[in-house]
């Protein structure tokens, strides 16, 4: 079989490789076990300098490497670079502060000494998505291998220039070579790797249904999991709101990476005093974006990844046209090339239709009226996703409320866009997936807490 890196700004092929036999899997599990046994017992100071290196040699190719990312999916340049940066600061914050994070933590008994010791758990297997080649990849690697862990990455077939360009920057950087290793396989090989008794365990960031199985593998097998999955992130603007701000930064939300992000803002929904005004607001500054190449710096929204998705999205609206939702902007994919999907509002969005229930995973906007703030709650909580949520309200004392006792989401921001940290945990809840990623919980995650006892 082979894997193709296809631009979706063109559809053309822009380079095809040939999927791994066993054989090179079986081997590159071999040395990921090997390399574990002698990396794991490296100090912490020289992980933290190879972070260092590594955050270095992002920012020296971020150039080269936001093209890669803008030929092989479709990413605008000055996203693509944005996406890098911060990657590089993930590098750093593991490398200033988790060394303190992996300090044995006493634990006052009756013993002469107890205490959590954090260990490596050893091969860690990621299976990534195609819509943040890079971040994450980052996200996990950096803590994981600051933990002692060897990683092998299974990336989405669509990426696999990225996929061999993060391994590389691994290499430029100075670490041993096989610590950090790409596998160059297609989804059929997948659950072979994950029952393999090399794997300790595995990371998943991807759509709700191969979550689902990626966790049932896991659970078989008895390895540890963290699965980030889909969302449907609503966005409450309460009557009360500073609309112009809370339309940019919700449009913002939207668009960013074509709407191809589990934490996009994907249901606006709008207290009845506002509605009309902030749907205003919200196609105007839709219509105003600007749609093109991802290589051109003026590029705001580029492709999406594959036509595929396209044509998904594309049936999601027709649908919820068709049960009652208003069309006020877009939808007319038509008029596009290849894999370009305009920004589109559906307005007086209700239950039963996919923009209601469904992620849409691309640059949509789904306008829900909400008659007050308790039924903008049930109407937020009214999904089977968990993953974020915002308010936007001038009382922020009530946004704090909302957002920590009624809003049902692993991340909840009050007058801003859901967003990851490194300093932050991630993650979600229900159908969202489980676990975190980054801060310390998300360097925890995949390490053995071990309770060491003096008597």
């Amino acid at each position: 079989m082979l894997l193709k890196s296809i631009n979706p700004a063109t559809g053309e092929v822009v380079r095809s490789y040939e999927e791994w036999e066993w054989a090179a899997v079986d081997e590159a599990l071999d040395d990921a076990q090997t390399l574990w046994y002698q990396w794991r017992r490296s100090s912490v100071e020289k992980r933290v300098d190879l972070l260092q290196a590594l955050a270095q040699q992002l920012e020296q190719q971020k150039e080269g490497l936001a093209f890669t990312m803008a030929l092989e999916m479709g990413k605008p340049l000055k996203e693509a670079r944005a996406e890098l940066e911060k990657c590089a600061w993930v590098c750093r914050y593991y490398a200033e502060n988790g060394p303190a994070f992996l300090r044995s933590m006493e634990v006052p008994t009756e013993y002469s000494r107890s205490y959590v010791s954090f260990q490596s758990l050893g091969p860690v297997l990621a299976i990534m998505p195609w819509n943040y080649p890079f971040w994450q990849v980052f996200r996990f690697a950096a803590p994981a291998l600051l933990a002692g862990n060897t990683v092998l990455l299974k990336h989405a077939s669509n990426v696999p220039a990225c996929a061999l360009a993060i391994e590389q920057l691994f290499l430029d950087a100075g670490f041993p070579s096989k610590v950090f290793q790409t596998l160059l396989i297609s989804s059929r090989k997948i659950d072979r790797v994950i029952g393999d008794r090399r794997v300790q365990a595995v990371t998943f960031t991807g759509s709700t249904p191969a979550g689902r199985n990626v966790g049932e593998l896991a659970g078989r097998h008895l390895k540890k999991s963290v699965l980030e999955l889909g969302g449907s992130d609503p966005y409450l603007i309460l009557a009360d709101a500073d609309l112009d701000r809370a339309a940019a930064l919700c449009v913002q939300a939207r668009l960013a990476n074509a709407g191809q992000s589990c934490i996009s803002a994907k249901r606006f929904i709008v207290e009845a005093p506002v509605y009309e005004i902030f749907t205003e607001k919200v196609c105007a500054l839709m219509k105003a974006a600007v749609v093109g190449d991802p290589m051109e710096e003026s590029t705001q929204v580029g492709p999406l990844a594959r036509n595929n998705l396209r044509l998904d999205l594309e049936a999601q609206v027709n649908n919820s046209v068709h049960k009652g939702a208003r069309l006020l902007l877009g939808a007319n994919p038509e008029d596009y090339p290849a894999a370009f999907y305009p920004p589109t509002v559906l307005a007086d969005v209700k239950p039963g239709m996919p923009a209601y229930h469904e992620e849409l995973f691309g640059p949509v906007a789904a306008l829900i009226k909400a008659s007050n703030v308790e039924e903008a709650v049930c109407l937020a909580n009214d999904t089977s996703f968990g993953l974020g949520a915002a308010i936007f309200t001038a009382d922020e004392e009530k946004g704090r409320w909302l957002a920590e006792f009624e809003l049902d989401a692993g991340c909840c921001f009050v007058n801003d866009f859901v967003r990851s940290d490194p300093r932050l945990p991630f993650g979600g809840i229900k159908e969202s997936g489980y676990g975190r990623e980054l801060g310390l919980w998300g360097l925890h995650e995949f390490m053995n807490l071990k309770t060491v006892v003096l008597r």
